[in-house]
């Protein structure tokens, strides 16, 4: 297969999960090193990054140059990893989903 198919959107290099094997998202590399704890950020390097979304695996960011980020390594639960209501929707006013399906309810 062309390289050239491997991905829609032109960027290069890896573009599966090497955890779970789900394909991942573009992320741009401001928001990696914005989420990633103090000990991780040693870790980046400058490469393209991608998302995993699936919820069955630890991995949230992966590069090009394999490295990997988990859920342990962000600053911040990731919704997409988290079960159920009480998933965090709004980091700066530690909105959940139950506290606005509650408000919606009530009001």
């Amino acid at each position: 297969m062309n390289e050239c198919c491997d991905s829609p959107d032109g960027e290069p290099g890896g573009r599966a999960c090497e955890a779970c094997t789900e394909r991942g998202s573009p992320v741009q590399f401001q928001t990696v090193k914005a989420l990633l704890t103090e000990v991780a950020l040693r870790r980046v390097r400058q490469t393209h990054y991608r998302f995993c979304a699936n919820p069955e695996c630890e991995t949230v960011y992966f590069g090009d140059a394999g490295d990997q980020f988990q859920t342990v390594d962000i600053r911040v639960p990731v919704w997409q990893k988290q079960p159920g209501d009480g998933r965090l929707l709004c980091y700066c006013f530690g909105e959940t989903e139950s506290g606005i399906q509650s408000e919606l309810l009530e009001h």
